[in-house]
């Protein structure tokens, strides 16, 4: 399988989507700059997370905030309005987070006997997991 990882940020705030069967789906968008000899150039790309992943996302992201997205690569065929047949660069995200470099982040994860969320923070001092 191909796996792609890009970071970015988000170009809209994620839309949560549920389908008929109750699955929750989130879309957003996602804009890649990169500068080569005083160059820049930014690419767009089409992100979509898919249950718990994809609500996780539409409650914590917002537009203008800078994740990393890992994922797969998907082209998708559409006829556009005028008729014509177009391709889309599509992801479909296995993880996705906030990049830290530039920000902070707390992790909260939910009790899973009592579905109720607490934020977890490693002090110095504590073993890692």
């Amino acid at each position: 399988m191909n796996t792609i990882i890009l970071t970015g940020n988000l170009t809209r705030d994620p839309e949560l989507r549920f389908t008929n069967s109750g699955k929750a789906v989130a879309g957003f968008g996602i804009a890649v700059t990169r500068k080569y000899n005083d160059v820049e150039t930014t690419s767009f790309y089409n992100v979509t997370a898919w249950d718990t992943l994809g609500e996780n996302v539409a409650a914590c992201l917002k537009k203008g905030d800078r994740v990393m997205v890992a994922g797969r690569p998907e082209i998708r065929e559409y006829d556009a309005k005028d008729g014509t047949k177009r391709q889309s660069f599509d992801v479909v995200a296995d993880e996705v987070g906030p990049s830290l470099r530039w920000a902070t982040a707390d992790v909260v994860k939910p009790d899973r006997n009592t579905g109720s969320r607490s934020t977890t923070r490693q002090t110095p001092d504590e073993e890692p997991f």
